[in-house]
């Protein structure tokens, strides 16, 4: 059985409430595994005091412990980094938003710049990048949605909708792919499809392919 199927099949016993010892002899994987796998699918304290697992009880508590050590430091770390960067200043913005573009971006095209990614936040960012940096009028820019075949369109694009603050009528048939969503197997994503931003302006897109390759070319002999 694949790494992927035993976590699938370790967070389902967990979700009926098992233990580590539990779990372990029936997937014949390490406890550190399972650790790993099922960290974010704690027990509840009833739960640990039902199964007077001590060993169980030490983990969850470390757990715990840990949790509130990650927490407090990044809440640290997040005010100290948002109090050195921000606000960025309009050239700041540009260019993060061309460092966007080169990951997340259509290059091949031509004549539209177009932004695709599944993250919500980095399409906010992106849509932001559009209309106040670029000056890109917001009715010039439509929205393309690339959905799995067992996704619900109206849900996934009110929810794009909603999360944009963009109308549905700038939204366009989505691209519907022939595999489904319950398939896929890798980690992260975020559930909703892919959004892509598309502005048709060969001028535009030629200015920013100008500017990536001009920084390309700067450093790529300065390593």
């Amino acid at each position: 059985m694949s790494k992927y199927k035993l976590r699938q099949k370790a967070i389902k016993l967990r979700l009926k409430g098992m233990s580590y010892n539990q779990i372990k002899p029936l997937l014949g994987v390490s406890k550190s595994s399972l650790s790993l796998w099922l960290q974010d699918y704690p027990l509840s304290e009833e739960r640990l005091r039902s199964l007077r697992d001590f060993s169980e009880v030490r983990i969850e508590k470390f757990r715990q412990t840990m949790q509130v050590k990650r927490e407090k430091r990044f809440a640290e770390t997040y005010q100290k980094e948002k109090a050195k960067h921000l606000p960025l200043s309009n050239r700041e913005l540009f260019i993060a938003g061309l460092f966007l573009y080169w990951g997340e971006g259509m290059k091949g095209l031509k004549r539209s710049l177009a932004l695709y990614n599944t993250n919500p936040q980095m399409m906010k960012f992106g849509l932001y990048w559009y209309i106040k940096i670029l000056k890109i009028p917001p009715e010039k820019i439509k929205i393309r949605l690339h959905l799995y075949s067992d996704m619900n369109i109206k849900k996934e694009t009110a929810f794009w909708s909603k999360e944009l603050k963009f109308p549905l009528s700038r939204f366009f048939n989505p691209y519907i792919k022939k595999s489904k969503k319950a398939d896929i197997k890798y980690k992260g994503g975020f559930g909703h499809g892919t959004c892509g931003l598309i502005v048709n302006d060969v001028f535009l897109k030629e200015r920013v392919m100008a500017a990536l390759q001009a920084i390309a070319d700067y450093y790529q002999n300065r390593i």
